[in-house]
């Protein structure tokens, strides 16, 4: 077999790169190996949100681009933003201080609503989908209670993002998937267990069946497994795996509005064992008694009929070497549960008697400073698009694209250097590097 381009991974990061290399560059003959059906590992444990909301510009950037690419392709996306809060007077400073950094950046203006302020909240403030850039910082309670009246009465302020919201993965990635296959991107399921290659590049790779594809260009877009595809060529990424998990519960009392947007719990926060309890979590596990990081968010998942809410909050961010199947924490329900009703203290109701919960989820791949590589290798003719961390899904357009104008010599855009592997050369690159953006 031969072929122009060979794609290792079938996950949402290698999908997009074949469409962008097939379908938008016109590259012919694009081979995309995995074992698995496509879209199976952990592009379909995502929770499918998005936002362009962080605190690096070119991570800004990318992201922005990445949903137009979204809103160009017609996908439907709910527009309901994402909201911080928090109920921490000591962290109003900081709070307003991250969204002037974020704002500065271009990311669109902030507006303020203050308690007793001299002029009306604009509409941005009212309506979920009428506005679609920047942000609101409320600081009125009784604004912040009308717009959430979910979130417990504690809160001080409340940072609501625009640009942001969720979409249906899989049907992203089906669309994608066959609009690559009919443009001629052939998909082989078998894995790829070694990769020729000399000082002038690439030359084939080998497969698990004996085959061998001769091709003189390689992309490695193998998510969580992207260690060890870049091992084949013979070289290393400073990247590293966590687990992340998400629980599905059945929200049967109505707790949570089906209108709602994705609400993250900002705050640091010690759950509310009782002593028993403490004393049994001690010999167990002695961290879920201590203070454990702010980021508990949730969201509604299906229509306005569903029953159904997306918890997430990964408050032991422990670094492990990805096997599958995941092992599941079977605490996490429960811990998530008892950390989102410090924001939704209706969710109480749960916490004694948990409702129907499924678990799933999958691996973050991140560099040190959580931003993807995209681009060149050392090997001539091999190129990366990987350390996607926890924004596969919302990233993937921008990312393939920039993947594709490495890989086909078109103009970059501005923000092509600051996910080039090449950055880690400079000994002082991460020492300034401050704040991740993830959640």
């Amino acid at each position: 077999m031969r072929a122009e381009i060979v794609i290792v991974g079938a996950g949402i990061a290698g999908v997009s790169a074949a469409y962008h290399l097939a379908v938008r560059h016109g590259v012919p003959d694009v081979v995309v190996c995995d074992p698995r059906p496509p879209l199976t590992l952990t592009s379909d444990k995502s929770t499918e949100c998005f936002r362009n909301w962080w605190p690096q510009a070119a991570m800004a950037a990318l992201m922005d681009r990445s949903i137009d690419l979204l809103e160009e392709l017609d996908v439907p996306l709910t527009r309901r933003g994402y909201v911080y809060f928090t109920a921490s007077d000591d962290r109003l400073d900081d709070f307003e201080r991250r969204a002037r950094a974020v704002s500065r950046a271009g990311r669109g203006r902030l507006r303020f609503h203050k308690p007793l302020s001299a002029t009306p909240p604009c509409d941005a403030a009212r309506e979920w989908g009428r506005m679609n850039t920047g942000a609101d910082l409320i600081t009125d309670p009784d604004l912040i209670g009308r717009l959430f009246p979910a979130a417990t009465r504690d809160v001080v302020a409340a940072l609501h993002v625009r640009r942001a919201g969720w979409l249906d993965a899989q049907q992203l990635g089906a669309r994608l998937l066959e609009e690559a296959r009919s443009a001629g991107v052939t998909l082989v399921r078998r894995s790829v267990v070694g990769v020729q290659h000399d000082r002038h590049g690439v030359s084939s790779v080998d497969l698990d069946d004996g085959d061998r594809v001769e091709t003189p260009r390689l992309v490695v877009a193998a998510g969580p497994l992207l260690r060890h595809a870049v091992g084949l060529l013979g070289e290393s990424l400073p990247v590293h795996a966590e687990l992340h998990l998400k629980v599905a519960f059945k929200d049967h009392l109505r707790v949570i509005p089906r209108d709602a947007p994705l609400m993250i719990w900002d705050d640091p926060q010690r759950l509310d064992w009782d002593d028993d309890e403490r004393t049994d979590l001690s010999s167990i596990d002695p961290s879920l008694v201590e203070t454990l990081p702010g980021g508990a968010h949730l969201r509604p998942e299906g229509g306005p009929d569903s029953p159904w809410v997306l918890g997430l909050w990964e408050y032991q961010k422990r670094v492990v070497s990805p096997t599958f199947p995941i092992r599941v924490d079977p605490m996490y329900p429960e811990v998530v549960l008892k950390g989102l009703s410090t924001m939704v203290p209706t969710l109480n109701a749960y916490v004694d008697r948990l409702p129907h919960t499924f678990v799933d989820g999958g691996y973050y791949l991140r560099t040190p400073e959580n931003l993807p590589v995209i681009g060149p290798l050392r090997t001539p003719g091999a190129f990366v698009l990987g350390a996607l961390s926890g924004y596969g899904i919302m990233a993937s357009q921008a990312a393939a694209e920039l993947l594709a104008a490495h890989t086909t010599g078109s103009k970059l855009p501005d923000y092509a250097d600051a996910f080039r592997l090449e950055r880690f050369d400079d000994p002082d690159y991460l020492s300034s590097t401050v704040d991740t953006g993830q959640l």
